[in-house]
């Protein structure tokens, strides 16, 4: 009796629940895919599934399956234009990290074929992308995204910079195009500048392609003695009715650097005039001109001089507005006036075309 309870007693310690049913460890497919286009490269984004499609974490990761056809949905993943390998230390990432591992992939459409009745500038071509657990298993595709395949131009030929002193000139060449139907395609140029060390762009100005062959746009936004890279793209625009504009980035010409240093006069002051002040008074002669309107002016400088001798600066600093007095007159003397113009880092103007007044007796 004693040995019967003791072994009652042992087997009702071991006793073992129901098996748990095996996981098929399937990861569960992404549903933030993104693609953006640029020129004939199309760059996909997602997360890559951190559970199982059972809510279990994801232990060990396989290929993932890049999708592509030119139906507006795709039913299967078919035979795949490209595959992901899975993160070397992938298991390491997600437990330490606690974030969400992006993944991407580089493809390209200019492989993609169409039969004769698919073409349209409004046709598109689908991609999904199914990730894959360690055996090839996945629980099917992720969310599908659909990607313009209309023609975009080339980058820019012969893109240049030429500093002036109206501003940083951009220049390039392109094809002149054929007539399209406004509600289809329309192309354009853009132009962008990025300071040195800085990543963020600017765009300086956009031009519609297909005009003419020559073309340019002037950056004066710009500041002076810093440096610049410029470059150029296209733009295709799909303009379908009751449909939102899509707008699709051709590729970058090379980057062109400036360095905005200023060695530009500003423009030659006009319209100067001398007017005689006299008896009564202290003798006086006033100057007024028509002022210059360049942005970066600092004031003006005014030179006198007589018959035969050679110009003096008569202003201490420089004249801030477009007038100015000259108090240091003799009776009966003809003087002769200039002006110029100075900016701000100092570069000074032509002279102006001289007005000349004469004093008379008192």
């Amino acid at each position: 009796m004693l040995a019967v309870g003791a072994l009652a007693g042992l087997s009702g310690c071991a006793s073992i629940g129901p098996p748990e049913a095996p996981t098929l460890e399937l990861p569960k497919p992404p549903t933030d895919l993104r693609a953006v286009r640029k020129g004939d490269k199309v760059t996909l984004t997602w997360t890559i599934p951190a559970r199982t499609t059972e809510r279990q974490s994801m232990r060990y990761l396989g290929k993932t399956r890049v999708c592509r056809g030119v139906d507006p949905v795709l039913a299967t993943c078919g035979v795949p234009v490209g595959e992901v390998a899975p993160p070397a230390d992938f298991a390491k990432r997600k437990e330490s990290d606690g974030k969400k591992l992006p993944a991407s992939y580089v493809g390209n459409i200019s492989d993609v074929h169409l039969d004769p009745n698919q073409r349209s500038p409004f046709a598109t071509v689908t991609y999904a992308v199914e990730v894959l657990n360690e055996d090839g298993r996945g629980a099917g595709l992720s969310n599908q995204v659909r990607v313009p395949l209309v023609e975009t131009l080339a980058a820019p030929k012969d893109f240049a910079a030429q500093l002036t002193g109206r501003g940083v000139v951009l220049s390039w060449t392109g094809p002149l195009l054929s007539i399209r139907s406004p509600e289809a395609v329309r192309y354009s140029y853009r132009v962008f500048r990025r300071e040195e060390g800085s990543q963020q762009q600017t765009l300086v100005g956009e031009v519609d392609a297909g005009a003419a062959i020559n073309l340019a746009v002037t950056d004066t936004s710009f500041e002076w003695e810093k440096t610049y890279d410029y470059h150029a793209d296209t733009v295709t625009v799909l303009a379908q009715a009751g449909k939102p504009e899509v707008r699709i980035e051709g590729d970058d010409t090379p980057e062109v650097m400036v360095f905005a240093h200023d060695v530009f006069p500003p423009a030659v002051p006009t319209g100067l005039q001398a007017v005689f002040s006299g008896p009564g008074q202290a003798v006086f002669i006033d100057l007024i001109w028509t002022p210059v309107g360049d942005a970066d002016l600092a004031g003006y400088n005014v030179y006198r001089h007589e018959a035969g001798a050679a110009a003096v600066k008569v202003n201490g600093e420089l004249v801030k507005t477009p007038a100015f007095r000259d108090t240091q007159v003799v009776a009966g003397r003809t003087y002769f006036y200039s002006v110029s113009a100075v900016d701000e880092r100092g570069n000074e103007s032509g002279r102006s075309e001289e007005a000349s007044e004469s004093v008379g007796n008192l």
